[in-house]
C-alpha cells in the first residue's frame, strides 16, 4: 500500500510540473507579439505579425502566370498600399520583367523556393538549395537581398526552419488563407480575407482572376476597420 501511495504522489507531482511548464510556455508565447511555432532547435515559423500595431499584410505567392499581376499592381497603387510578393525561382527565370515591375512599384519581394517542392519532405541541404537558388535569381534580377521565406503549400519541417535560419531567413506562414487557387469565387475570397480581420493578420493570396476581382473590395474593407496595409516586414516589426 505504501508503494502504491508513493506512485500516486509521484504521478500527481509529475502532472503538476507538466502543467506548470505548459502555463509558462503559454505565458511566454503571449508576451511576444508575433505568433510563432518553433522547431526542436528553437527556429520558428511566423503565423502572425505584431498585434500591438494596427497593421495587416497582403501576401501573394507567385509561381505560375503573369496575366493578373498588372491588374493587382494597379489596384494596390490605386489604394497607395504595399504588399509582399513571394516568388518562385523557376517563375523568376521566365518573368524577369514582371518581377522588376513588382519591385519597382515598391512592393516587398520574398522567397517561395525554386521548384515549389514540399519542403517538409526534403533534406536540410535540399531545403538550403531551394531557398538559395531563388535568392540568387532575385538578387541577380533586382539587386534585392530577400530575408522572408514562404514554404510552398505551407509545408515545412525542422530542417526547413533551420535551413532558412542558416541563410538569414525568417519562415513566414499566414493567419488567413483565401484558398483562391482552389476556390474560384471572388465573394468567398473576400470573406476569407476579411472576416474577423485584426491587428497583425497575414492574408495569403495568389495572382488569380477572382482574387483580382475581389482585391479592391478586400482593401477597402480592411482599411474601413482602421487597419493599415503594410509589407510583411513592417508587420513583423
Amino acid at each position: 500500500m505504501k508503494k502504491i501511495g508513493e506512485n500516486v504522489f509521484v504521478n500527481i507531482f509529475a502532472n503538476v510540473i507538466i502543467t506548470l511548464v505548459i502555463v509558462v510556455i503559454f505565458s511566454v508565447s503571449l508576451s511576444t507579439n508575433v505568433f510563432t511555432t518553433a522547431s526542436a532547435d528553437g527556429n520558428k515559423a511566423i503565423y502572425k505579425g505584431n498585434e500591438q500595431n494596427k497593421n495587416v499584410s497582403l501576401m501573394f505567392n507567385v509561381y505560375q502566370g503573369t496575366e493578373y499581376i498588372d491588374g493587382i499592381l494597379q489596384v494596390l497603387e490605386n489604394h497607395k498600399v504595399k504588399a509582399t510578393f513571394f516568388v518562385g525561382g523557376i517563375w523568376v527565370e521566365k518573368n524577369n520583367e514582371t518581377l522588376k515591375k513588382i519591385a519597382d512599384a515598391g512592393h516587398e519581394i520574398g522567397n517561395h523556393g525554386y521548384l515549389h517542392l514540399n519542403h517538409d519532405k526534403i533534406s536540410f541541404e535540399k531545403n538550403k538549395q531551394e531557398i538559395s537558388l531563388c535568392h540568387d535569381l532575385v538578387l541577380q534580377t533586382t539587386g534585392i537581398e530577400m530575408n522572408l521565406f514562404a514554404p510552398p503549400s505551407g509545408a515545412y519541417s525542422s530542417a526547413t526552419l533551420t535551413a532558412a535560419d542558416t541563410l538569414g531567413y525568417k519562415t513566414v506562414m499566414w493567419s488567413k488563407d483565401t484558398i483562391d487557387w482552389r476556390d474560384k469565387d471572388s465573394s468567398l475570397i473576400f470573406n476569407r480575407a476579411t472576416k474577423n480581420i485584426s491587428n497583425g493578420d497575414l492574408v495569403l493570396m495568389h495572382p488569380t482572376k477572382d482574387t483580382l476581382k475581389a482585391l479592391d473590395d478586400i482593401i477597402t474593407e480592411i482599411m474601413s476597420k482602421g487597419l493599415m496595409l503594410v509589407t510583411v516586414s513592417e508587420n513583423l516589426a
